[in-house]
């Protein structure tokens, strides 16, 4: 009996830590939307980065409130020192202000606001794919998107369509109550949107769409500072095909995925790299929920995808 007891006692747990290392300790989250936006966010989940299985069935979990369009596009959250992942988004194609909501769990949010981020710009045309980011030196979120400000940059009026000239514009916050005069933040020279930045230990990864159509190019390039206020490196080379839009980068192992949308074939790619300096194409290798549009990936601890997968 005393031997059978042993044997069970070891079956068990062989059981239990064979189950304990099958359970990861975090997954990856992609906050992402479809159509136009009008039915908010919608997400999806992984847990190697590669294979990704839409949430609650490809529902909402957040339907969008704010801004006169009330669109949710380009979801973009990041985790705060309150623990809460706060998020932006574009509420609207010709819009000045971004919308802003926070939660700890993407289930119950806190109610959203408009934030007029470009009000102060009687003539702007558009507030597009707001995205943020903790700067631990200054212990505040660094919140940027691209806006086009008519009469600016003349050097390289009429690059873009519909005589769009985009630089990035940044405001920072420590308390998402108060924040700091917007200001041209971002500007190589030429017309750029879609702008995601990465912390890599002590510095910074930059991301942006150089969005000139004419001649076309309309492919990401990179840079790198120690500050994420710059000042940042020259740019790189493009690494991307042309067409592509939306990136967002997540770190797996020794490796950086960049994500991007393939727009105009209606398909997302991936590249992944380990020096930003040569990539490897695996579009293959993945698989994004039908529809997906630009969004951004995190890591969240598993126990948060647990939750969601039986909300």
């Amino acid at each position: 009996m005393k031997n059978t007891l042993v044997a069970l006692a070891f079956a068990l747990g062989l059981i239990t830590a064979a189950a304990s290392a099958e359970t990861p300790k975090t997954a990856y989250l992609f906050t992402y939307f479809i159509g136009n936006g009008a039915d908010g966010l919608h997400l999806a989940w992984s847990k190697d980065g590669l294979k990704w299985e839409a949430l609650g069935d490809g529902k909402s979990y957040l339907t969008p409130t704010v801004g006169k369009s009330k669109l949710m596009r380009d979801p973009c959250a990041a985790l705060g020192p309150d623990g809460a992942y706060h998020m932006v988004w574009t509420s609207g194609w010709w819009e000045n202000n971004i919308g802003y909501a926070s939660t700890k769990d993407f289930i119950t949010w806190t109610p959203q606001r408009e934030i007029p981020v470009m009000g102060h710009e009687p003539a702007v045309r558009n507030t597009w794919a707001p995205e943020l980011i903790w700067d631990k030196k200054r212990e505040q979120f660094l919140i940027f998107w691209a806006s086009t400000i008519p009469g600016k940059f003349p050097e390289t009026a009429g690059a873009s369509e519909d005589d769009l000239n985009h630089r990035m514009y940044a405001t920072t916050t420590k308390d998402w109550q108060a924040f700091s005069p917007t200001k041209l933040w971002y500007d190589p020279g030429f017309s750029v949107i879609d702008a995601t930045v990465i912390s890599e230990g002590d510095s910074y990864r930059l991301i942006v769409k150089d969005e000139t159509k004419t001649p076309v190019k309309k492919h990401l390039r990179h840079a790198s500072a120690t500050d994420v206020e710059g000042p940042w490196s020259p740019l790189s080379a493009p690494f991307t095909r042309d067409w592509v839009e939306g990136p967002t980068v997540l770190k797996t192992g020794d490796a950086w995925i960049v994500f991007f949308d393939v727009y105009k074939e209606k398909h997302y790619g991936a590249l992944r790299t380990r020096d930003w300096k040569t990539f490897e194409d695996i579009t293959a290798h993945i698989s994004l929920p039908k529809g997906i549009r630009h969004g951004t990936v995190i890591e969240v601890p598993y126990a948060l995808i647990e939750r969601l997968l039986q909300n």
